[in-house]
């Protein structure tokens, strides 16, 4: 298990993002968050990472989340001191009936698609943390936490 990261830092600089939950809009938001993030001066590999972990979460909303009506994406990207970045992707979808089961690796509501149920366990290996919450017909938040080295 990761070391838990100390995000109380204060923010520097802060993004907001809206995007409708289509697959198309995927792309922009890897790419609006990785630019964003790019004042920061990270390295190609901690973009690269950043910009994986923000696909599978808007993928899983995009796909879980409002199942065949289409709804919104909330991004919020804050630049903290000491380099640390927080990166929430929320929805108002139909919420996760069990996070903990939702996050064991190969777990999926979707199992008749192409789907992998590795989501979770993608954005975990590739932020030092990860936290979700969610409530059933209200929608999920999950939240992606990276420190950038020196």
């Amino acid at each position: 298990m990761k070391k838990r990261v100390d995000f109380s830092a204060s923010v520097e600089n802060e993004m907001r993002l809206f995007l409708p939950a289509k697959s198309v809009n995927e792309g922009m938001a890897r790419a609006s968050v990785a630019a964003f993030c790019a004042q920061l001066d990270p390295t190609a590999l901690e973009i690269a990472d950043l910009k994986c972990a923000v696909s599978e979460a808007v993928t899983n909303c995009i796909v879980h989340a409002y199942r065949d009506v289409e709804g919104e994406i909330e991004i919020d990207v804050k630049l903290c001191e000491g380099r640390l970045i927080s990166i929430s992707v929320r929805d108002k979808g139909c919420g996760i009936e069990n996070v903990k089961e939702a996050r064991q690796p190969l777990f999926t509501t979707d199992a008749e698609g192409e789907r992998s149920g590795m989501g979770f366990t993608v954005m975990e290996n590739f932020c030092d943390e990860v936290r979700v919450t969610s409530r059933l017909g209200k929608g999920t938040t999950v939240v992606l936490l990276k420190r950038l080295h020196k």
